[in-house]
């Protein structure tokens, strides 16, 4: 029930009528005329920007639009209170309490759906985290992990289809890099032999020693003195330890994936080569020859003939190369069959998550699957930024390359899964996070997990105290009362909810979700301390009883508070 969504509905229907009867012209399309949450400073309830939009065409000022328009809205809508134009033309709507009291019953009878958009339904495929299998996940993935799950629960909680996916990088030269390492730690173990730490291309990381000590645990029966002729088969052991290790780690941020994909098996099964021979089919590569990268050296470059992908015609600012020198595919060409491969899956919108490293190669990426579907909408990229971890006011540092980085784990065995996500959820992806140990820790209002958490905690002890289960549905047939101001004030939180969701969802910016959770909570805060000093504000009265216009209060706060920490991933407390 998405009050905004209804009253657009009903001021389009209105330019209907009036377009019929000759009063008004019409454009070919209404998609501009919205109908908004009005800014603080104005008590209403909802603001149109319809009179600017058809002003122009109607041959109107917009101020003198919007008052014939608010006469006509008003007279056709018995629970309007009151009707206000505002410069430079927006309609603001006022309701009358009585719209408020329709509104919960509304909204506990459809609780379970409150806030869900039932017309939308596509499938999504969200690939995200994708780290190389070479060791643990760090702060550096956490960020993009949580994102493309939260991201995942949202779309769902909406009505659409969604495939959560990794894409495994375990063909190139840092799997043998990083099966090399492995095979050292081993011969350390067995023959006592030092472990190469000169050797910059090795990962001289710890966890190596587990992933070692378990191969060998495992595979008695191989002889590991020679490399070349285990190789293979020990790649394919030690991917599996750090798979191990990594799904371990996203377990403990609450984040199963439907799918692995490998790109070892994607070379394997020539999807390159199909892509490829896709490409040249239709004359999207060629062979020539690019220029150095920007800031490098061109004494030290050397142009070379090369199969070339036509990325410029996409509007990058250069072609991509498909081969090495060698003849080997590159990276990029790898990415490119990936790609084909979910195209050739069907899904409706392929959305990928990439850290804040990877942001320069969303042009070429984006570039190939327009080639390849014939669509500019079908990938959307979301780049999640650097997360500065600070405790006591001090900076955490992390080296992927020196092995003694923060991993997941770290992070989690410090603040716990749900201080974690939430936190990491607070900011828009596209911008730099700072972590606060201390604030995460801290239960005031500068923890906004610790505030959310409390809000829905404090209506439970109501629940309790009354002998009530709050999980348990309503059984109120009479909803004749009314809100005061304070109540319909939560109550037009709550009717936003709808639209949080709406926004969240098309824009994919999932961090609007906490970021109305910590709005709504507030409200409800500064709302039960009116209770120390005002006995009709508190939910209890002297006669230790609630009546039912507070009990459904509650209950619909709950239901919302529960939703949307759901979509979070995080846990609400009964008792805090």
């Amino acid at each position: 029930m998405n009050i905004f969504e209804q009253y657009l509905d009903k001021i389009k229907e209105i330019l209907s009528t009036l377009s019929s009867s000759g009063d008004l012209i019409l454009p070919d399309s209404l998609n501009g005329v919205t109908a908004e949450i009005p800014p603080s400073k104005f008590d209403s309830d909802i603001s149109t920007n319809v009179a600017m939009v058809l002003s122009k065409i109607n041959n109107k000022s917009p101020s003198d639009l919007a008052s014939i328009l608010a006469e006509k809205i008003k007279k056709e809508d018995k629970f309007i209170e009151e009707i206000s134009v505002v410069k430079p033309g927006f309609i603001n709507i006022k309701f009358k309490p009585i719209f408020w009291t329709n509104f919960i019953k509304e909204m506990i009878k459809n609780s379970k759906s409150f806030g869900t958009n039932k017309n939308i339904k596509r499938n999504y495929l969200i690939e995200f985290v994708s780290a190389n299998p070479t060791g643990p996940l760090h702060v550096g993935h956490c960020r993009g992990a949580i994102l493309g799950d939260v991201m995942a629960n949202l779309l769902l909680f909406n009505n659409n289809k969604v495939t959560k996916e990794y894409y495994i990088n375990d063909y190139g030269n840092q799997i043998i890099n990083f099966t090399k390492s492995v095979y050292y730690r081993i011969r350390e173990i067995s023959f006592n032999e030092p472990f190469p730490v000169d050797n910059e291309d090795l990962y001289p990381g710890d966890y190596l020693i587990d992933f070692a000590q378990n191969i060998l645990n495992s595979n008695k029966n191989i002889d590991f003195k020679n490399f070349d002729k285990i190789s293979k088969e020990l790649t394919s052991l030690a991917i599996n330890e750090a798979l191990k290790l990594i799904k371990n780690n996203l377990k403990s941020l609450g984040i199963n994936h439907d799918n692995f994909v490998s790109e070892k098996k994607l070379v394997e099964n020539q999807e390159v080569e199909k892509v490829i021979e896709f490409l040249q089919k239709n004359k999207f590569v060629y062979k020539g020859k690019i220029k150095a990268p920007a800031g490098e050296d061109d004494s030290n470059w050397v142009e070379r003939e090369q199969l070339l992908f036509r990325s410029t015609d996409f509007g990058d600012d250069k072609d991509r190369a498909l081969q090495k020198s060698d003849g080997a595919w590159t990276y990029f060409a790898s990415d490119v069959a990936y790609h084909k491969n979910k195209l050739d899956r069907k899904f409706d919108r392929l959305i990928n998550i990439l850290g804040a490293d990877h942001a320069g190669y969303i042009k070429r990426i984006s570039s190939s699957v327009e080639a390849l579907s014939n669509s500019k909408d079908r990938l959307i990229c979301k780049v999640s930024q650097l997360v500065k971890l600070i405790k006591d006011k001090k900076p955490f540092k992390m080296s992927k390359r020196k092995g003694d980085y923060i991993t997941i784990e770290d992070l989690i065995n410090e603040v716990g899964k749900d201080a974690t996500r939430f936190i990491m959820l607070n900011r828009s992806s596209d911008v730099e996070l700072d972590f606060d140990f201390d604030n995460v820790i801290e239960k005031s209002k500068d923890n906004p997990l610790y505030y959310v958490q409390y809000c829905y905690a404090r209506i439970c002890s109501v629940y309790r105290h009354l002998d009530k289960d709050l999980k348990s549905d309503l059984d109120i047939t009479n909803y004749d009362f009314e809100y005061s101001k304070d109540e319909i004030k939560i109550l037009k939180k709550l009717s936003e909810w709808p639209k949080c969701i709406d926004v969240s969802c098309n824009k994919l910016e999932p961090h609007r979700i906490p970021t109305y959770l910590y709005e709504l909570a507030s409200l409800f805060h500064s709302y039960w301390n009116l209770g120390k000093e005002n006995p009709d504000k508190r939910f209890i009265n002297d006669q230790k009883k609630i009546t039912d216009d507070k009990l459904i209060f509650l209950k619909a706060i709950s239901n919302v508070v529960k939703s949307g920490m759901n979509i979070v991933g995080v846990s609400t407390p009964d008792k805090m």
